[in-house]
């Protein structure tokens, strides 16, 4: 029965090894713990129990663990970066038309749920597609 849980062991992490994924890992170190098991005892049951249990104690245990390395800190694509960041007017925005915009250097189509004059500072809200949505910068602003 060593053996078994000895194959399984090394079939598990060759499994995590390919994906990469923290998907068999837990199990893998279960079956390492219960392959030490097996060389005191023969019974299929005790086996069973210890593979289950370390393998679900070792996954609650790492689980926090895990969660903070696979955070990511997200960083903003172009479309993204334009988020929050102010630019002016170059073609007049009609209340709920489309006009025209220069943020970061780049001009970009824009709406607005209030007309926008040309050469006024808007700040932009978000994004819908290619297109920004803008608000006027007041002058206390």
């Amino acid at each position: 029965m060593t053996l078994f849980w000895l194959i399984l062991f090394i079939l598990l992490s060759l499994i995590e090894i390919a994906t990469v994924n923290l998907v068999s890992i837990w199990f893998a170190v279960g079956a390492l713990i219960t392959t030490f098991v097996s060389l005191a005892t023969d019974n299929l049951m005790l086996h069973l129990a210890v593979f289950t249990i370390s393998s679900i104690l070792i996954l609650l245990l790492t689980k926090p663990f895990v969660k903070k390395m696979k955070k990511r800190e997200e960083v903003p694509t172009n479309l993204d970066m334009v988020i929050g960041k102010k630019g002016i007017v170059t073609e007049k925005i009609e209340k709920d038309g489309i006009g025209e915009v220069k943020v970061l250097g780049k001009k970009w189509s824009a709406y607005s749920d209030n007309e926008v004059t040309e050469n006024k500072k808007v700040k932009v809200l978000s994004i819908n597609g290619v297109k920004l949505k803008v608000e006027e910068i007041k002058e206390s602003d």
